[in-house]
């Protein structure tokens, strides 16, 4: 729990890694995740460095494996459970891989080259005996035949006697020739237009569809063709058409003379196409063998290639010694993972047999470490909430542990309602059911991935929305009478102020409740479901969750105020807690938090006797600024006097966050005190002397104090400050802090509205939907019963569910971001990217290849 509050402690250390052992105990600490490696060669080109031949050959291997995981997908195989990891293959066994793989590459891509030779050739067999069938009765055809769709272009006349053929040509002595093919159906009508532009009509088109779809070999995907046999008068002709057919990507094949040449032809085709047939499915076979035998091994060729190209990255990182026999890398380390990484470096040493063991030095640095928030699967969720915002400063306090129980309760008071946050809680709970599934982890789906990562975040606000519910006794826009309403009726009766005659006078009446027995006494738990069934309820509602937001929004401020102590504290700012922290809670609690004792006050003060006389808190409220309290009713005896002392307090509190800091550290700066000399308690050492100052920071990292009070030291209060920047940072902040006070607690009135919005668009849907369906009273009532509670299921889902559970989300995530974060968290730090295995994204897992 500490080290989600404040973040781990870090340092920077030194490794001292032998030549041959540094690939061992880099190895090491990929698979741990302990260590964030520093460029140590920022002035090196990336092709410049050691190992970028190495670095080469494992992007060669990755070409390799995306080239196979592609022809296994393709192919349908599925690959084996992912459970194992491998560890990074030994330098001297990368050739042996690579090797491996370029063979399977080598046979592959032959295997693959024969399979869509074979494929091509079948296709043209395919579209040839196509043709051939097709083609039979354009020439001499009979009268009785279907009549083709042949168009006598050259000579009109023949259009007049559709008997005539192409002896008819014939015998008026044209030389004719043919040329037949096959094209793409969207393509035919443009087709038939060049033809007749170009030819002048001194040819003759005939043309069919084929039956079946036909591969096309460009793209492999079923394509409609058409089969067309073009009778043209010359050679000057027969060129120009076989120009046009090649600029349409026709496949043309020869057109026998005879039907003798035909048949010979058909039947010699069908022999190949049956050949081609049984070669074609061994190897299909053969290449279906290869890929299930690479399936077996692909997923470990991954894993080791994607970590030899790490380990060969952060040695790039690394610089040499003088003698180039060891290399040297800086890290930044959690403190507490210190001696894991000693093991670590000793356990490389000892696989590579090195005699000379790695070590590590811890060294002192001003430089500001990355913060590291330790996090499990359900707080992860609620620290990407605040590192969206900006990741911490270094040592700050983290607001993800508040966060875990104040956002989703946020949520709740916005989307209230014990329906709805029970659907919302058994959805996430179906998926931390499940959590460890493959198929939900591993898709594709962004929208899907976003709700899955936040699976645990879903379940604690619909959790707290079942709670809220309760408290707002709101199912489905329905109250539940679960304890019995404490109001009664019948003591209307009995005290003799309803009769039937007013009864039947009123449709609207009213309970007292100073008659004795009408109002036996508050409902156990949430509000009284009389209340449902009034028509004062929406203006009691109002009244109620509006002063609670505002309740809620007064303590939600100053939490986050009192937070900020902690971080004075931990820096050793302690004059903050005097000059910034004490005049900012004063100037919250005097104004703000004055309002909240008011509202507390009249609850618990006036009864339902006197409630009509009771005075309003706004105009109380607006009179306390004014400083006219006499003109209205007082709300307690000496109340004026006791809000000018509180504005007072509020308005004098205001030039002292302003100017305290600024002329506290001038004074500073300017030897007050004799504390420009101070390191944090140490007495100041010689300029001169920087062994004696790294011995003191390095016995400042070693008891636990912050890198950041090396920034915010003595040396920071001397040359490096400036009155005028300190002063003019200190006077956006009281402007912004004084005025977001108003603002903030204004932005809290969305819980009331947003609240009121849910409950409204529920009560509407349940009104105009379900009620319909159920004053049905007949048979046929309940037949129509099922498709209106379909639609109020889609419509509770799609619109109460998702469009205004994300309106509460978003605006429960601005509540944290601005009106409770910015009192106390900075978020200007630079998060810890440990060197990992197991972090590192794949590219093929990107494409969906694994």
């Amino acid at each position: 729990m500490s080290s989600l509050l404040r973040g781990e402690e870090m340092c920077l250390a030194q490794l001292f890694l032998q030549s041959g052992s540094a690939y061992d105990c880099i190895s090491e600490l990929g698979e741990l995740g302990l260590v964030e490696f520093r460029d140590l060669n920022p002035n090196v080109n990336a092709f410049q460095r050691k190992h970028v031949n190495e670095i080469k050959k494992c992007e060669e291997m990755e070409r390799i494996l995306g080239y196979l995981l592609r022809e296994i997908k393709k192919a349908h195989i599925s690959l084996p459970e992912r459970d194992m990891n491998p560890v990074a293959p030994s330098p001297k066994h990368i050739m042996t891989i690579m090797e491996q793989l370029q063979k399977l590459e080598v046979e592959l891509g032959e295997v693959t080259r024969n399979k869509e030779k074979l494929q091509k050739n079948l296709l043209e067999l395919t579209e040839y005996t196509h043709m051939l069938r097709i083609t039979r009765n354009f020439v001499q055809r009979t009268t009785e035949q279907e009549p083709l769709q042949v168009h006598y272009e050259e000579f009109p006349f023949l259009e007049k006697d559709t008997r005539m053929d192409y002896s008819s040509m014939q015998r008026l002595g044209a030389k004719l020739g043919f040329i037949s093919g096959l094209i793409q159906r969207a393509k035919i009508e443009a087709f038939e237009r060049m033809l007749w532009r170009v030819c002048k009509g001194y040819t003759i088109l005939s043309s069919a569809e084929v039956d079946e779809y036909l591969e096309d070999p460009d793209t492999g995907e079923p394509t409609k063709s058409v089969v067309f046999l073009i009778s043209y008068w010359g050679d000057q002709i027969g060129q120009k058409v076989k120009k046009i057919c090649d600029c349409y990507h026709c496949h043309l094949y020869p057109y026998p003379s005879s039907n003798d040449e035909r048949n010979d032809v058909v039947e010699g085709l069908r022999t190949r196409i049956q050949d081609l047939h049984t070669v074609l499915h061994r190897t299909e076979d053969y290449l279906r063998q290869v890929l299930i035998k690479a399936s077996e091994s692909v997923y470990t060729w991954v894993v080791q290639v994607k970590k030899m190209k790490a380990i060969y990255y952060i040695l790039n990182l690394c610089s040499f010694d003088v003698t180039n026999k060891c290399l040297i890398s800086e890290v930044w380390c959690p403190v507490n993972d210190i001696p894991r990484l000693r093991r670590a470096l000793e356990d490389g040493s000892r696989k590579s047999g090195a005699t000379v063991p790695s070590f590590v030095n811890r060294i002192p640095t001003t430089d500001t470490p990355p913060t590291l928030m330790r996090t499990n699967k359900f707080t992860s969720g609620f620290q990407n909430i605040v590192d969206a915002y900006g990741v911490g400063s270094y040592r700050e306090v983290n607001p993800a542990p508040f966060t875990i129980i104040t956002f989703p309760f946020l949520f709740a008071v916005m989307f209230g309602d014990l329906g709805h946050g029970v659907i919302m809680s058994l959805f996430a709970f179906w998926m931390v059911r499940y959590e460890n599934n493959r198929k939900l982890k591993n898709t594709r789906n962004e929208i899907w991935n976003t709700f899955f990562e936040g699976r645990y975040i879903i379940l604690m606000m619909g959790l707290f929305s079942v709670y809220t519910g309760l408290i707002y006794n709101d199912c489905f826009s329905k109250s539940l009478n679960i304890f019995g309403s404490g109001w009664s009726v019948k003591a209307m009766f009995k005290a003799g102020l309803w009769t039937n005659d007013v009864l039947r006078a009123n449709h609207f009446l009213t309970l007292d409740p100073n008659v004795t027995g009408v109002f036996k006494g508050p409902y156990p738990f949430g509000i009284d479901p009389i209340w449902n069934l009034a028509s004062n309820r929406l203006t009691f509602l109002n009244s109620y969750k509006m002063k609670m937001s505002v309740i809620l929004g007064i303590i939600h401020m100053s939490f986050g105020v009192i937070l900020s102590t902690y971080n004075h504290r931990h820096f050793r700012k302690n004059y903050n807690l005097y000059l910034v922290f004490l005049p900012e809670l004063l100037f919250l609690l005097c104004l703000f938090g004055y309002l909240v004792f008011m509202i507390f006050y009249k609850w618990l003060v006036f009864t339902a006797k006197d409630s009509r006389h009771a005075p309003s808190i706004l105009i109380h409220f607006i009179n306390m600024f004014l400083m006219q309290g006499e003109a209205v009713q007082p709300l307690y005896p000496g109340q004026t006097g006791l809000q000018v002392f509180l504005v007072v307090i509020a308005v004098l509190s205001v030039p002292v966050l302003l100017l305290g800091k600024p002329v506290y550290l001038y004074w500073l700066q300017n030897g007050g005190r004799n504390r420009l000399g101070m390191y944090r308690g140490y007495e100041r050492v010689r300029r001169n002397s920087d062994e004696e100052l790294c011995l003191l920071r390095s016995e400042d990292m070693e008891e636990g104090s912050s890198h950041s009070d090396l920034t915010s030291s003595g040396e920071h209060l001397s040359e490096e400050f400036n009155f005028a920047d300190e002063f003019l940072h200190q006077a956006i902040h009281t402007i912004e802090y004084c005025l977001g006070c108003v603002s903030n607690t204004a932005s809290y009135l969305r819980l009331w509205a947003l609240s009121l919005a849910h409950a409204q668009l529920s009560e509407v849907l349940w009104a105009m939907v379900m009620r319909v369906g159920l004053r049905m009273d007949t048979t046929l009532g309940v037949i129509f019963l099922v498709p209106v509670f379909s639609l109020f299921a889609v419509l509770t889902v799609s619109i109460l569910l998702v469009m205004e559970g994300l309106s509460a989300f978003l605006h429960a995530l601005r509540l944290h971001w601005v009106e409770f974060q910015n009192k106390f968290y900075s978020g200007t730090g630079v998060k810890f990217c440990p060197f990992s295995f197991s972090l590192m994204p794949s590219s093929f897992e990107h494409d969906g290849l694994l």
